[in-house]
């Protein structure tokens, strides 16, 4: 039986944290940051309001669209702590005026047709999980157009060539990760991309966002398993060529990625598959510090044994996620093939940590933090219910500069956290990703909320956090993507005459400026 998407916040309805969960995080919130600890009551699909319709569904669109109040509450946002605590409150005040859901290319160029005509916005969706404002129109934005309409690629969800010589595959822009594994998993395949989103995101909104996966090493991003994409612009449709490699010029394929929807729709790709992992090692390493833990991470990845897993807890970030007892770090680390053995590299990865202070200690702790991870959604949307600001930012950084970077991010972060939620909050990090010239750190913001200003509070926090970002030599995000709430630091970090050259691309594919406008590239 098929589960019921949840409308106002992450996931399905049927997953929303049960009572002994919320005991446990209310007993949490009410003891560490002083809330009341009641538990906000969701809202009801019958009892929100939505605006009228300013638009009319089409006739020759009607067959494959949709105003239903659920539709389009559910097609109103993405899932941020911004989006949910709005949602929580009954604003859908943005929700588009109806959504699409094309069968083909031709039904979607020619919905972009009759945006352009009407002067309406066109929004992809996606899966719906952006966590940067990918997908709701600020105030000033919405007002250009006469209306909005969400495209949701949902039913354009089929594999549809499979080449097991190559290994490649060719699939479309609307499935989700589940089923690309399940339909990959009966030829011994896989894609091998599994972000935190992996159940409710699709491939389009992975290449179009540059997605990063759950692997913590090699290819980590999206961008280097796609080989071809088919795009429909305003323009046309068009597709890439079909090659292992190319040095012919600018690849056009990376033109899309990232784009966000706002050059095009990204209707199908060729992607790299792999052999599905047969041997598989694992442990968990604890460290006394963080920085030892930073520096084993380190000497592992610059090792050439690319762990397909290496992720490092914080002391306080591994507590709260049950993998630790907040006195030490703790280093995950995994190794898989779908060839050979892989002890003898678990081998030496161990040998390199111990050198570094790590202290061996079986799965236990992988095997907990990896629940938490899965279920980590679904506990930030109740730690919202019980009064807590809950969110996350994520960035890259070389090595050279990760401990300066790190202690500005924790030591600013925290007195944003004294200065607006009463000194009553935390921060940690983890390493999510690792390079050989850098890392990925993560880092998660709890605090206590004011009712009625929980907003305000965290964009005080986001605003000083993602300065220090760019000031100590960061990126403004690694993975998370750009949409609106990131764009004024995307912009700032990127030469100006490039992004002048992005707003031209904008202007020849999008000429009516009907795509997602706002996101990325902000006109």
């Amino acid at each position: 039986m098929n589960k019921a998407r949840n409308f106002w916040g992450w996931g399905n309805i049927e997953d929303i944290s049960n009572p002994n969960e919320v005991d446990l995080l209310r007993s949490l919130v009410t003891n560490t940051f002083s809330v009341e600890g009641s538990l906000m009551p969701y809202p009801n699909i019958d009892d929100i309001v939505l605006p009228e319709n300013s638009l009319k569904i089409p006739n020759a669109l009607e067959s494959i669209s949709t105003d239903s109040k659920y539709e389009r509450a559910l097609h109103t946002r993405g899932r941020s702590f911004i989006d949910v605590t709005r949602s929580l409150s009954g604003d859908f005040a943005s929700a588009p005026d109806f959504v699409i859901y094309p069968e083909n290319e031709n039904d979607i160029l020619f919905a972009m047709d009759w945006c352009a005509e009407r002067n309406c916005a066109l929004v992809p969706f996606g899966g719906g999980s952006s966590v940067v404002g990918g997908l709701e129109l600020k105030l000033g934005e919405r007002e250009r157009f006469e209306g909005v309409v969400s495209l949701d690629l949902g039913k354009m969800n089929s594999m549809l060539e499979l080449d097991k010589t190559s290994r490649t595959g060719q699939f479309q822009g609307g499935m989700l990760g589940p089923k690309i594994e399940d339909d990959l998993r009966r030829n011994g395949l896989t894609l091998r991309h599994f972000p935190q989103s992996f159940e409710f995101s699709s491939l389009g909104g992975w290449i179009a966002t540059r997605a990063g996966g759950h692997f913590a090493t090699g290819i980590t991003h999206i961008d280097d398993l796609v080989e071809s994409i088919q795009v429909v612009s305003p323009i046309g449709i068009y597709e890439t060529r079909s090659l292992p490699a190319s040095g012919a010029g600018p690849d056009p394929n990376r033109l899309f990625m990232g784009s966000e929807g706002s050059l095009g729709v990204i209707t199908s790709a060729w992607m790299r598959l792999q052999d599905r992992p047969i041997y598989k090692v694992s442990y968990s390493a604890l460290f006394d510090s963080f920085k030892s833990g930073v520096d084993a991470a380190r000497e592992l990845v610059q090792s050439g044994l690319a762990p397909s897993n290496c992720r490092l807890l914080d002391p306080l970030e591994a507590f709260i996620n049950g993998a630790g007892n907040g006195a030490k770090a703790v280093l995950i680390v995994g190794f898989e093939s779908g060839d050979h053995s892989v002890e003898h590299l678990e081998r030496r990865s161990i040998e390199i940590v111990k050198q570094n202070g790590g202290e061996i200690s079986g799965k236990k702790e992988g095997e907990t933090w990896k629940s938490s991870f899965i279920r980590a959604p679904y506990i930030r949307d109740t730690l919202i219910r019980l009064g807590v600001i809950a969110e996350t930012f994520e960035t890259a950084v070389k090595w050279n500069k990760f401990d300066e970077f790190h202690n500005a991010i924790i030591d600013n972060v925290t007195k944003g956290i004294e200065k607006v939620a009463e000194g009553k909050g935390l921060v940690t990090c983890r390493l999510t990703h690792l390079y050989p010239d850098g890392s990925a750190p993560y880092f998660t913001v709890l605090a206590k909320a004011r009712p009625g200003s929980e907003i305000s509070q965290w964009m005080e926090i986001k605003e000083l956090a993602s300065q220090t970002i760019l000031d100590n030599g960061g990126t403004i995000t690694h993975h998370h993507a750009v949409g609106r709430d990131h764009q004024k630091w995307y912009k700032s970090e990127i030469p100006e005459h490039i992004y002048k050259g992005f707003e031209a691309l904008k202007h020849h594919f999008d000429p009516h400026g009907i795509l997602n406008p706002g996101a990325v590239i902000n006109l």
